[in-house]
């Protein structure tokens, strides 16, 4: 694979689009009865997947290297070359989408590629040795292996034979897949937790910020790395946009994976959705507010569901506000001012995704810069594109995806140098 040219690959990761492509519902319907998320969301996740690769299909014939002007007469030029085999290690929240986000640019650099998908949901991520097989791709150069993390993900990653790791999942294992990887000095990329904070300042479009919030707390039921799960809104609008947004967690139609009009599905599991329902007693016995849900929908006899919750009143040492809840739950705290904005923000563990709204274009900017955050979304919430880096700062991982960087990620530079005498 790695001697294959560069347009051929291209094509290939471009039979693998249109393979998935041509077999998007069947892949969403997989996807949503295997997670339990809506059609609608495990939709916008198999498009997702077919972008990237289309993207990346580009990018073959575009990694170049660079000529270096060294003293005397010397040629000296440096090189980007494939890793070797990697792994990627998906989670059970994303699970088509994430193992996507990494094979796609692994393939296009030359690189082989074993896919563990969590033994939650295994099923969307066999569609990727179909989708290679398809298109033409050599056996072995695409493998999927199930099976649970503390076996088959421990022994992917600390395989002597595996050049680089792909992560994506919580920090406490994440920092397991990082020790085992150590072994053998292996690369990795780690995409883990996060405590998104939406920030909201006393000028910002109340409606369209209502919207994103929301979206992006409850998409998922609220499982994903990158929720905006802190709303830090300015006190003079606190009480109007908190309205705003609850009457709009209170309309969210429910529906699991055979529910066609549901926009917000149940948790993963029983276990997850005890952990959720944990969390939001133990806010409410440091002080929060339950403004709404809190508690299982009296009208879902199936599926793990959690109401759609938001929690008033959060202050930023409690536990709600501090740790990944991985769940539909909002919590609130108030400001008055952007320096206690900022610093409210950027007191977490977590650095992945943060929102600002304002109309103010200084503003944005400023805050912006002020974040310790790897991504900031002005005036929108969640958003992110194949072309774009997708990663975080402090305990939200290391390393790249997406974009340019992915394509760092999944090479190495060799420097050549010719003495001409």
């Amino acid at each position: 694979w790695e001697t294959t040219s560069a347009a051929e690959r291209g094509e290939k990761l471009r039979a693998m689009a249109d393979f998935i492509e041509a077999r998007k519902d069947e892949i969403a319907l997989v996807e949503s009865h295997d997670n339990g998320k809506t059609p609608f969301e495990a939709g916008m996740e198999v498009q997702m997947v077919v972008d990237t690769f289309r993207y990346y299909a580009g990018w073959t014939d575009k990694v170049t290297g660079e000529y270096n002007p060294v003293p005397g007469r010397r040629v000296n030029y440096t090189t980007r070359e494939p890793l070797g085999v990697t792994g990627h290690i998906v989670p059970w929240n994303y699970p088509f989408q994430l193992a996507g986000r990494s094979l796609a640019p692994a393939l296009a650099c030359g690189n082989t590629a074993v896919v563990k998908p969590s033994s939650q949901t295994p099923l969307s991520a066999l569609y990727y040795g179909l989708a290679a097989e398809e298109a033409g791709l050599p056996d072995g150069v695409v493998n999927v292996v199930p099976g649970r993390g503390s076996e088959a993900g421990s022994a992917l990653a600390s395989h002597p034979d595996v050049a680089h790791v792909t992560f994506t999942g919580s920090t406490d294992v994440g920092k397991g897949v990082m020790a085992d990887a150590a072994a053998n000095v292996t690369g990795v990329t780690l995409e883990l937790g996060g405590k998104g904070p939406n920030v909201v300042f006393p000028d910002a479009d109340l409606d369209a910020a209502a919207k994103g919030v929301h979206y992006g707390i409850f998409m998922n039921a609220g499982q994903m790395c990158w929720a905006g799960s802190r709303l830090l809104v300015h006190e003079e609008v606190a009480d109007d946009l908190v309205e705003r947004i609850v009457a709009r967690a209170e309309s969210t139609p429910l529906g699991s994976g055979i529910d066609d009009d549901g926009r917000m599905g149940p948790v993963v599991s029983e276990s997850h959705r005890e952990d959720v329902l944990e969390y939001i007693s133990l806010g409410v016995e440091e002080g929060a507010t339950v403004a709404c849900g809190g508690g299982v929908p009296e009208d879902k006899d199936t599926g793990y569901f959690v109401e759609p919750t938001v929690l008033t009143d959060v202050t930023n040492d409690m536990t709600v506000a501090r740790e990944e809840i991985f769940g539909p739950v909002l919590v609130v705290t108030e400001f008055s001012d952007r320096t206690e904005a900022i610093e409210l923000a950027n007191d977490s563990p977590y650095g992945l995704l943060a929102g600002v709204w304002t109309e103010g274009l200084s503003r944005a900017h400023g805050v912006a810069d002020a974040l310790d955050y790897g991504m900031v979304s002005v005036n929108e919430y969640p958003v992110t594109f194949p072309q774009t880096p997708f990663g975080g700062t402090k305990q939200s991982g290391h390393g790249r995806e997406q974009g340019a960087e992915a394509v760092r990620e999944f090479t190495q530079a060799k420097n050549v140098n010719l003495n001409l005498g």
